[in-house]
């Protein structure tokens, strides 16, 4: 089988391929375009840790960041001005895509700041302000799935914003989620809004929940306990995908889905595997079912192309396996609320982290332009 056949083959099998990268590098050198062409991808992802490793290559961001330079930008107008730029065309790129899909797909998502990860109403009105400036309708604005974030995406939606639900790690907080979904679709009604046009996804975490209870297995160390490791990432999204079936197909979603209402889509996201011991296209292979985003990296969409198989839905009804994986894991004593705090806690905090490089990179390139500049002046 070719490397478009397999590719072909997740898509035709109800996949959607996005790409979880993005640079001004992709854009300029037709890279993404490329990829779109040839590799069945039909969106992109991105957050603060994608846009600080892009930031590093300096080389491509010089002419913007010097004319940003000459104005004397803060450095977090900057910031803003280069990541919009980056989005807007990245949107412009999957217009077709999102014509063709009849809005579906074609999207590309900006997160809010994460430092306002736990402050409903600055994520609120940075992710209005982001959807105004960005000026694209394909666009998604991510917002995290913290207790503080679950309000700011129902007002988010209420307002006719796209969201793009990021750093969803249990199917109790996934759960929560959907409800603010359909909480923001009936205000978005009641506010006059036509629901067709709104789209949102549940980026559901997948390698790090593996991560960090493969750890703690090892820590217990008993045969029953390593026979689990490298098992809850994808029981885990199973149990996720038993919820969003049943969330989409009670009374509350039909009174909505009557007035053009799409499902929140699952979002396969983390599906780069971690550990070199598990096979490379585990999160792809083992997580095929209709109606579901995967995101991938790039070296894990290559892996796929060379080498990965479609056995078809591996997901729909598999909940009472997956939930009986989970009855194993607390019987052998992990505390799985724990752990689903801690990749919590991890995941805004790592977003965190690479918010701050990503200002201290572009104030560095800053500083060096507006040297360069009295240079030569």
């Amino acid at each position: 089988m070719t490397e478009q056949h397999r590719l072909a083959a997740l898509s035709g099998a109800g996949v959607s391929i996005w790409l979880d990268d993005l640079s001004r590098e992709r854009l300029t050198s037709g890279n993404l375009a490329t990829l779109v062409r040839d590799r069945y991808v039909v969106g992109v992802t991105s957050n603060p840790t994608i846009f600080a490793k892009a930031l590093e290559r300096a080389k491509d961001y010089n002419e913007q960041v010097r004319a940003l330079a000459a104005r004397g930008a803060s450095v977090s107008d900057a910031i803003r001005e280069i990541t919009v730029a980056d989005v807007q065309e990245a949107c412009d790129v999957f217009s077709g895509t999102w014509e063709t899909t009849e809005q579906v797909d074609g999207r590309v998502s900006l997160e809010v700041d994460p430092t306002l990860a736990h402050d409903t109403e600055a994520t609120v009105a940075q992710a209005l302000d982001l959807w105004k400036t960005v000026d694209r309708p394909n666009l998604l604005v991510k917002i995290p799935a913290t207790e503080q974030g679950l309000p700011a995406i129902t007002r988010a939606l209420a307002e006719a914003v796209c969201v793009n639900v990021t750093l969803i790690f249990s199917v109790e907080r996934y759960r929560a989620v959907m409800d603010a979904y359909l909480a923001g679709l009936e205000q978005a009604a009641a506010n006059g809004h036509q629901l067709r046009p709104l789209v949102s996804v549940a980026s559901f975490f997948v390698s790090r929940v593996d991560t960090e209870i493969d750890k703690r297995l090892e820590a217990i160390g008993t045969e029953q306990a390593l026979a689990l490791r490298g098992k809850a990432g994808v029981a885990n999204s199973r149990l996720a995908y038993a919820a969003f079936q049943e969330t989409f197909a009670g009374p509350r979603w039909a009174a909505l889905a009557a007035k053009g209402a799409r499902p929140q889509r699952p979002l396969w996201a983390s599906t780069g595997v971690k550990n070199p011991n598990y096979p490379d296209t585990l999160y792809v292979t083992e997580l095929v079912v209709p109606n579901t985003v995967n995101t991938m990296p790039e070296a894990t969409l290559n892996a796929f192309a060379d080498h990965g198989e479609v056995h078809g839905d591996r997901v729909t009804g598999t909940g009472a396996a997956a939930q009986a994986l989970f009855d194993q894991l607390t019987g052998v004593g992990i505390d799985l609320d724990d752990v689903f705090r801690v990749l919590e806690d991890e995941g805004v905090q790592k977003f965190e982290t690479s918010w701050n490089e990503l200002i201290e990179s572009v104030q560095g390139q800053l500083d060096c332009a507006q040297q360069g500049g009295a240079e030569r002046s």
